[in-house]
């Protein structure tokens, strides 16, 4: 079976945080040599009867989707992150559990990131809700219908299956969703802190499950009716589960000052794991989103689109209306020719990798045997990534009206700076 490995997510709300903000924070570990795009999708309306192409299946379309900006592997649908125009973020991490994920095609999790739930219409993740809670009803109501399965790599050499976490997180709660299967439980979480990565976190507070979760658990002689239900205990792998988490450790000893910078800080952190640069796993792309409870503040994203935070830019990205496009940060398409489509899939790789990859790589290539042009480089980077925190920080703060039309091309114009000092 294989491991997933180890991609770290976290939450931290009021009063862990300061000035009363919400913060998420995602490194996404993945094959080394995968490319992750940043995409943005504007909000539409679509033909009663039509159908959404995901990874592997299709499904039935919604009339309406919201606006979605999603950080995800360039052969994919779905997506590893992403946020919507409501301020929900979703992002989905890989489980390895007592029972096999199916290899079967279905939904990938990073598929039911972008899908979600309207009152009116079945959507999935991002796309189709506007709160925390209805990303969850509707995961779980796609999870029931469609299953999930697949591989979760591009590779027709072997199949790489899992189960799938989500945390899911709007301005006022996150939700801890778990599957096994189309089986889930899940946890409502309104304070403190929260650490998610690839290992079942669920123990024995759980406000939402599956109706047969626990018969299933029963069935396959995990567990008895007697006992208390713990769903790690359950479901984990013994010899693969452990509590340790050392972003836990390292948002603790911030107890009260958690900002956006301490998760980029944390996220950079490769002396305890938490960033991945190992022979086979990479951290290929990062996201932090602070999520004001003050509903008059914007929500603010912060997406890195390039291997590796610890050298790379977080840049910023706001919901408006006229957002300007940014096609520097996505990768070429395919069409009906792409590997993932034809079948038997994944038979090649076609070059993925987008500017802002390119550009990244260049640079990484260039100052490898120079440590003072490395430094340099790096001093400029984090001075421009500096500039754009702290222009955030003042729209957040500020008291006077936020004007959406001064950040029309904001991801825009930090994407093409970023591209021009590494030239």
């Amino acid at each position: 079976m294989s491991l997933a490995p180890p991609s770290y997510c976290f939450v931290a709300f009021p009063p862990c945080t300061k000035d009363g903000l919400v913060v998420v924070g995602k490194n996404s570990a993945r094959p080394r040599d995968e490319v992750q795009e940043i995409v943005y999708f504007a909000a539409a309306t679509h033909d009663v009867g039509c159908k959404t192409e995901c990874t592997y299946i299709s499904i039935d379309q919604v009339s309406k989707t919201n606006a979605v900006a999603l950080s995800r592997p360039s052969w994919v649908w779905g997506a590893e992150m992403g946020a919507n125009e409501h301020g929900v973020f979703i992002t989905s991490g890989a489980l390895s559990t007592k029972e096999p994920a199916s290899e079967t095609e279905a939904l990938l999790g990073m598929d039911l990131v972008r899908l979600h739930k309207t009152f009116q219409d079945k959507v999935l993740g991002l796309e189709r809700g506007s709160t925390a809670k209805e990303a969850l009803d509707v995961i779980v109501s796609l999870l029931e219908e469609h299953g999930q399965g697949g591989n979760y790599y591009e590779d027709g050499s072997s199949c790489h299956a899992f189960q799938t976490a989500y945390l899911i997180v709007d301005r006022k709660e996150a939700w801890l969703l778990e599957t096994i299967g189309k089986y889930w439980a899940a946890e409502k979480i309104t304070e403190g802190m929260k650490c998610i990565c690839n290992q079942l976190s669920l123990t024995t507070k759980i406000d939402a499950e599956h109706p047969e979760l626990r018969s299933f658990a029963e069935s396959q002689g995990w567990w008895t009716a007697n006992t208390e239900f713990n769903f790690s205990q359950v479901f984990s792998q013994a010899e693969h589960h452990s509590d340790c988490c050392p972003v836990r450790e390292s948002l603790g000893k911030q107890d009260g000052n958690i900002t956006v910078q301490t998760m980029i800080d944390i996220l950079r952190d490769k002396d305890n794991g938490i960033c991945v640069d190992s022979e086979s796993f990479l951290t290929t792309a990062s996201m932090v989103s602070v999520l004001p409870q003050n509903l008059s503040s914007p929500c603010i994203h912060f997406f890195t689109g390039t291997p590796d935070p610890s050298r790379s830019v977080f840049k910023p990205f706001i919901f408006v209306d006229d957002v300007k496009l940014v096609p520097k940060v996505q990768s070429p398409s395919f069409g009906n020719d792409d590997p993932v489509k034809k079948i038997p899939r994944f038979q090649e790789k076609p070059d993925r990798r987008h500017d802002l990859y390119k550009a990244h790589e260049w640079a990484g290539s260039v100052t490898e045997d120079d440590q003072e042009k490395s430094q340099n480089l790096r001093r400029t980077m984090l001075d421009l990534e500096r500039q754009g925190l702290e222009a955030m920080e003042s729209i957040i703060t500020s008291s006077e009206i936020f004007n959406p039309s001064e950040v029309e091309d904001l991801f825009y114009d930090c994407v093409d700076t970023e591209i021009k000092f590494f030239k």
